[in-house]
């Protein structure tokens, strides 16, 4: 069974990650959503409409953009667009104007009649998006939008997610860059072996996991006053010298006010301050494990 018993509500304006290893059932349930494939068991639905009994409706909601690029080599950009607006219903005036507004959306309006055989990789990648988004779709499925681009169209890339979120589209997220992620989603779901394992914002997985935050402080300690002060804010003392307080707690950004408070109570002098959450990418190996996955 690739896909088991798999749930969840993602939102309009609303950033959704859709996280797992190889074999997690990532693709199957995409496949689901888009109605490339037909669940055996369990209901999808999209903007309302039930994606295998109301398929029609459901994909005129629903912007696509594959991980295998999707266009024809011989085409121009705009022939591209063109291709698939019109297979979105786009006509005339309409679909004209559209095209050369995600053509300025990507920076593809300086190479809008050249073949796509010419293009970069990172080229490639933004025209993909723009004919996943150009009948606006109130729903975009996004599956490993960045892979093999240059810095400057990933760039690109995470700011028209960005801005697709920000105009009211619900947008489903998945990818292998850990720190896309944590940067770019709202709510994140974390798939294994068909399964999600894990869901929520990143601050209830950390919470849900028992993950302490690391909150470094330089200055000036007495260490036996310092260690007392901090017994009372259910912190664990990594080290403490007279120019160094190492901590490990959970919530320490809210914590902080009083964490100061207590240390200047006690005479200390902080000068300096980190704190280092654990990253979206230490709680995924903790789910699902660091074996390779092929």
């Amino acid at each position: 069974m690739a896909v088991d018993s798999v749930s969840f509500a993602a939102h309009p304006g609303e950033i959704f990650g859709l996280l797992g290893p190889n074999g997690a059932g990532k693709t199957t349930t995409i496949g689901c959503i888009s109605g490339l494939l037909t669940p055996s068991a369990g209901r999808v639905k999209v903007m309302g409409h039930d994606v295998v009994r109301e398929g029609t409706a459901a994909r005129a909601k629903l912007g696509v953009v594959p991980q295998e690029i999707a266009l024809y080599e011989d085409l121009s950009a705009h022939e591209n667009l063109a291709y698939w607006g019109g297979a979105q219903g786009m006509r005339n005036s309409r679909l004209r104007e559209r095209i050369q507004q995600v053509l300025e959306l990507t920076g593809l309006q300086d190479r809008t009649r050249e073949p796509v055989k010419q293009f970069s990789g990172g080229m490639k990648r933004r025209l993909n998006f723009a004919c996943g988004i150009l009948h606006s779709p109130k729903v975009l499925l996004l599956d490993e939008p960045t892979v093999g681009v240059d810095p400057q169209s990933r760039v690109r890339l995470l700011d028209l997610v960005r801005g697709e979120a920000r105009s009211g589209t619900c947008v489903l997220y998945t990818t292998h860059y850990m720190e896309e992620a944590e940067a770019l989603c709202d709510h994140l779901a974390i798939m294994d072996h068909g399964k999600v394992i894990a869901a929520g914002t990143l601050a209830e997985l950390r919470s849900m996991l028992g993950e302490r935050d690391l909150l470094r402080l330089t200055g000036v300690f007495a260490p036996q006053s310092a260690r007392a002060a901090m017994q009372q804010m259910d912190a664990e003392i990594l080290q403490v010298d007279e120019s160094l307080l190492l901590l490990s707690l959970a919530g320490a950004s809210q914590k902080l006010p009083a964490i100061f408070a207590a240390l200047a109570g006690v005479g200390a002098d902080v000068r300096g301050t980190t704190l280092t959450q654990p990253s979206l990418e230490s709680l995924f190996i903790k789910l699902t494990g660091k074996e390779l996955r092929e």
